[in-house]
C-alpha cells in the first residue's frame, strides 16, 4: 500500500517527537530546563563544549595558540553532553542563549566576557592573541571571507544531508539527494580554491582552515557521516591534500581529544585542565 505523502498543517504544532538519534533534546523553545551552575577552573579561559566538528575547531585553536608559546592560552574544557541536555542548564543558557555548543568565557579581565558561536571565538581568540589572522587588510579579509562561508555553508552539510543521510529515523531520496548535491558543490567550492593556494587565505594556516577542517576535511578523510564513499570523496584531491597536511599538525592531534568521550580510548580526553592532560 502506498504510503500516504505528508501535507503540512495550516498551523504546525509540536505534537510529538520527530524521532531520531536526537530528537529526545530538539524542542520548539529556547531557555533553560533545569538549574545548574557551570563549573570554574583555574585558568582565565573556561571553554564548556564537546568534540562535535564546532567544538574541534576551538580546542585546535588553543592547542595551536599553546605551540606557540601564549601561555595565557591556557584553558579549562569542561564536558557539555548535549545528549543529556546539558546545553540546557541554566549557567550554560546565560553564556549562549542559543544553547549549542562551544561556548567559552574569559575571566582574564575584571568583567568576565563571554563568547557563542564557534566563528565568534576563532575571532575573538585570534584577534586576542593577534594570530592566525592576518593583519594586512587583503589576507585579514580572506580569512574572514572562508571563515563566514563556513558558518553559512556548514549548516547544509550538518543539519541538512548529515541529518537526513546518517540521524533521521527513516531515509527519505528527495532530502538526502537535494543535500548531497549541495554538499558537493562546496566540496567543489574548496577544491577549486586550494588547486592554487596551500591553505583557504592563501600560503597562510590560519582561523579560516581551524574552522573548515572539523567539518570538510573530516569529511573527505572518512571522519564524518561515514559518508566519504557515498560523496566520492576521492575526486576532491586538493581538498583531500589538505586535509591530510592539517591532521598531521600536533595542535590539531591534541584539540581534536579534547572533550572527546566517544571512539578509541586513547583518543578520549572528556575534560582537559592543563596541557599534561594530554600526555
Amino acid at each position: 500500500m502506498t504510503k500516504a505523502p505528508y501535507v503540512p498543517p495550516k498551523v504546525w504544532q509540536h505534537l510529538a517527537p520527530s524521532g531520531g538519534e536526537f530528537a529526545n533534546i530538539n524542542r520548539p523553545v529556547a531557555g533553560p530546563t533545569h538549574e545548574k551552575e557551570l563549573p570554574v577552573g583555574e585558568h582565565p579561559l573556561q571553554l564548556y563544549s564537546l568534540a562535535t566538528p564546532n567544538g574541534v575547531k576551538v580546542t585546535i585553536l588553543l592547542e595551536e595558540l599553546l605551540a606557540l608559546g601564549h601561555r595565557d592560552a591556557e584553558y579549562d574544557a569542561w564536558l557539555i553532553q548535549i545528549t543529556e541536555g546539558d546545553q540546557f542548564s541554566s549557567g550554560f543558557v546565560e553564556i549562549n542563549p542559543n544553547s549549542k555548543i562551544p561556548a567559552l568565557v574569559d575571566r582574564s579581565s575584571a568583567t568576565p566576557i563571554r563568547v557563542f558561536e564557534s566563528g565568534s571565538i576563532l575571532l575573538y581568540l585570534a584577534e586576542k592573541f593577534a594570530r592566525f589572522l592576518p593583519t594586512d587588510p587583503v589576507g585579514r579579509t580572506e580569512t574572514l571571507n572562508w571563515l563566514f562561508w563556513q558558518m553559512g555553508a556548514a549548516p547544509y552539510l550538518g543539519g541538512g544531508f548529515g541529518h537526513f543521510y546518517a540521524y533521521a529515523p527513516e531515509k527519505l531520496r528527495y532530502p538526502i539527494d537535494r543535500f548531497a548535491m549541495e554538499t558537493k558543490r562546496q566540496l567543489d567550492v574548496l577544491n577549486r580554491r586550494l588547486s592554487d593556494h596551500r591553505y583557504l587565505a592563501g600560503d597562510t594556516y590560519t582561523i579560516a582552515d581551524i574552522a573548515v577542517w572539523p567539518w570538510y576535511g573530516a569529511l573527505v578523510r572518512g571522519h564524518l557521516y561515514s559518508a566519504a564513499e557515498f560523496l566520492s570523496a576521492h575526486e576532491y584531491t586538493h581538498v583531500l591534500r589538505w586535509a591530510e597536511e592539517i591532521a598531521q599538525r600536533p595542535a590539531v592531534k591534541r584539540g581534536r581529544r579534547v572533550n572527546r568521550v566517544w571512539g578509541d580510548e586513547t583518543d578520549q580526553l572528556p575534560e582537559r585542565h592543563r596541557s599534561s592532560d594530554l600526555d
